[in-house]
């Protein structure tokens, strides 16, 4: 996509189309990949495969590389959103159904909105009304028979989206080179970081994946990495953190109804109930800060 400082309409539509849509898949998609891969390692595979393409094509397009100053952004930034954000999700679907981890994950945007406001932006009286309703959802949502019956997958799926709400957050402004590159090196690092971290944790992948699982983490890679998480980072430096956000809201209902149409995942009253107190906050903000 274009790395105008004026984006067309069309661009902005696009790239939030294939956010919402594609992220909506990969849930599903991470379920599936973990039938043969371990959560971390999937996570590196999928990364490190997406970032070297996307860097070689970058580079073999004369790009800029990365400074040594905005390498030290990237590493903060392939930390909280790929490692924790992303790799906590990946951990936490070994516990819980696609759908719900959608529905938790959900909550990012009220989280980005306090990461915000520390941050020193200034924040309504709509803002405040979607904090409160946003966050009573989360508390229900943890009434959930799947995440009382896990609390690790719980804790998981309340960290992962303040990891990548703070990332969002503390990107805003820093030196980091254009968005294609951006994304690489995220990547890139992202998928070091969770290689590490997979290797050290004890995981290994020690069968030839399944021709299933293998499509999966092709999927992730391309439509999850590639396609949806270079859409994420062009989002955030061309739009308000507010609609770069809001895929929030729309990846759970897709996440879900994938779920149960081609896995068979049930998912309880606590969780759907949840979920749309969640939605509702998130909306409440969304045109709070529009």
């Amino acid at each position: 996509m274009s790395s105008s400082a004026s984006p067309s309409r069309w661009q902005i539509g696009l790239a939030l189309a294939s956010v919402y849509v594609f992220w909506g898949s990969t849930y599903l998609a991470i379920r599936v990949a973990l039938e043969s891969f371990p959560p971390l390692l999937m996570g590196a595979v999928r990364f490190l495969i997406a970032g070297t393409v996307v860097f070689a094509w970058q580079v073999w397009r004369g790009a800029a590389l990365p400074t040594k100053a905005q390498w030290k952004n990237i590493a903060v930034l392939g930390f909280v959103l790929l490692a924790i954000g992303n790799g906590f999700v990946c951990m936490a679907e070994e516990h819980v159904s696609s759908g719900l981890a959608a529905v938790g994950v959900a909550s990012m945007p009220l989280w980005a909105a306090v990461f915000g406001r520390l941050m020193g932006q200034r924040s309504r009286a709509a803002e405040w009304a979607g904090l409160l309703l946003g966050f009573s959802g989360v508390v229900l949502l943890n009434f959930d028979a799947e995440l009382t019956g896990s609390p690790l997958g719980a804790l998981l799926l309340i960290i992962a989206p303040i990891s990548w709400a703070f990332g969002s957050a503390w990107s805003r402004g820093r030196d980091l080179p254009a968005p294609l590159m951006n994304t690489a090196a995220q990547m890139l690092v992202g998928g070091s970081y969770l290689l590490i971290g997979g290797l050290l944790m004890g995981e290994r992948i020690v069968d030839w994946p399944t021709l299933k699982a293998g499509i999966a983490v092709a999927h992730l890679a391309v439509f999850g990495s590639i396609f949806g998480f270079g859409a994420y980072v062009w989002l955030l430096t061309h739009v308000r953190p507010a609609l770069a956000t809001s895929y929030a809201y729309v990846n759970p209902p897709i996440a879900v109804l994938l779920g149960v149409l081609l896995l068979n995942e049930q998912i309880g009253h606590f969780a759907l109930i949840g979920m749309t107190i969640i939605l509702s906050g998130v909306v409440l903000i969304t045109r709070s800060r529009a």
